[in-house]
């Protein structure tokens, strides 16, 4: 069996009418054979779709972290699934990892996510992007077993952004984050419990501007984004984690020698202790663009500026996550 955009089903698909919040999660589930799958569930009155990745390890039903991945404004799951390496990953740590579908007036094609003050479709139309993300959680829980205490997000840009705003608004169910070139959009919040955060950002991103201010237009449109600055996100994220105010530098890394991000740099500062055992972190890039750090730009560097290699985001992703749970 195929699914509506091609991709194949190794499993049969879930109804495609049937709502997680209605089914409930079921955590007795039989485990999801390893490898790649598409479904769907019906959330606030629309059919949406997300990819999974099961690892091997699932194959034991032992309960399985997840980690949620959004992909970018104008972006789908397959195309951010292609560049960010978070299988691999998964297949080497044993999680699984779910790539949702946005929004937008064509099927899967230019999706964004209601981050908040982003973007574009999604923001417009007040889709509830966070209730679809929890059902979402319950589906998948009521398919394979997962371990509901270490539920994690990450995301590219507008998916970066919803990474963030998910775990604001629901961090009851979310135990950590790692958004990357994407800033938090929200006006204001207030945790329900700490959440850790990792920010992976480069100060020279062309599109997400690391300092604030309005980015240039998408391709072949009239649209720009208003960002806010990296560091007015991790300070409000400091503050509500109650973090203490200055970092510690942690490691610095360099380019290749020889190879096109030979000047680039990486800085880890991290804040800690914050309440809850909680941390707040950022990779501080010089140099990238707004790529996916490890991976294929994916667009021309007229566009997202040079990739790098300087840092693998995928695996800085699940190393930091990996070592929070919701107690």
């Amino acid at each position: 069996m195929r699914s509506s955009n091609g991709l194949p089903v190794l499993l049969t698909t879930v109804a495609a009418m049937a709502c997680a919040s209605q089914r409930g999660p079921v955590d007795s589930a039989m485990p999801l054979a390893p490898g790649d799958h598409v479904f769907s569930l019906r959330h606030d009155g629309r059919s949406r779709d997300f990819l999974a990745h099961v690892p091997p390890a699932a194959a034991t039903g032992t309960a399985t972290p997840l980690l949620l991945a959004f992909h970018g404004g104008g972006g789908e799951a397959r195309g951010f699934r292609s560049y960010a390496n978070l299988d691999a990953v998964a297949d080497r740590e044993g999680f699984i990892v779910v790539y949702p579908e946005g929004t937008g007036p064509l099927r899967n094609r230019l999706l964004t996510w209601n981050a908040g003050g982003c973007c574009g479709w999604a923001m417009q139309h007040g889709i509830d992007d966070v209730g679809f993300a929890i059902a979402l959680i319950d589906d998948v829980a009521a398919l394979t077993p997962i371990d509901r205490r270490r539920v994690y997000a990450t995301g590219h840009s507008n998916g970066a952004m919803m990474a963030y705003r998910l775990a604001a608004e629901r961090g009851d169910r979310i135990a950590a984050i790692a958004p990357v070139a994407g800033a938090m959009s929200l006006d204001t919040f207030s945790l329900s419990r700490p959440v850790s955060v990792l920010h992976i950002h480069s100060v020279d991103d062309p599109r997400a501007l690391y300092g604030g201010g309005t980015g240039p237009p998408f391709p072949l449109t009239n649209s720009r984004v208003m960002h806010r600055p990296v560091r007015e996100s991790l300070d409000r994220w400091i503050e509500a984690d109650q973090c203490v105010k200055d970092p510690e530098t942690v490691e610095t890394r360099h380019g290749t020698v020889g190879e096109t991000d030979e000047f680039h740099t990486a800085t880890l500062q991290v804040w800690r202790p914050c309440a809850g055992g909680a941390e707040v972190a950022h990779w501080k890039l010089t140099g990238a663009g707004h790529g996916w750090p490890g991976g294929p730009a994916g667009l021309p560097q007229s566009i997202v500026g040079p990739e790098t290699r300087v840092i693998d985001a995928a695996t800085e992703v699940w190393a930091f996550v990996s070592r929070f749970s919701i107690r």
